[in-house]
């Protein structure tokens, strides 16, 4: 029997509900930079970035209440080729993605 504590702690977010996550960070932040990414590059970045958050999923989940910490570690381990696909400076796509993610 679970308690009353188990009920209502959140779980892992399902695969579908990251993927979407992704999708709008990303899409928020090629907003924000003013730039047009081709449905191709902006799935490939999808991509990338879903298969990063899955891999440190834990991390994420440890921290999901710490979006400073989370924004540091996307500069850390995601930017860099995700400012290569879109060819655009890192720093710039990092400040965006820190204004839109909201860290």
């Amino acid at each position: 029997m679970k308690t009353n504590a188990q009920k209502h702690a959140a779980g892992l977010p399902s695969a579908r509900k990251i993927r979407r996550s992704c999708s709008n960070e990303l899409y928020r932040t090629a907003k924000r930079m003013k730039i047009y990414v081709t449905k191709e590059k902006m799935d490939k970045a999808e991509t990338l970035y879903f298969q990063k958050v899955a891999q440190h999923l834990l991390w994420i989940v440890d921290h999901k209440d710490n979006r400073k910490a989370q924004a540091a570690w996307w500069a850390e381990n995601v930017s860099e080729e995700i400012a290569a696909l879109w060819e655009v400076d890192r720093d710039k796509l990092c400040v965006a993605f820190r204004e839109a993610y909201g860290g």
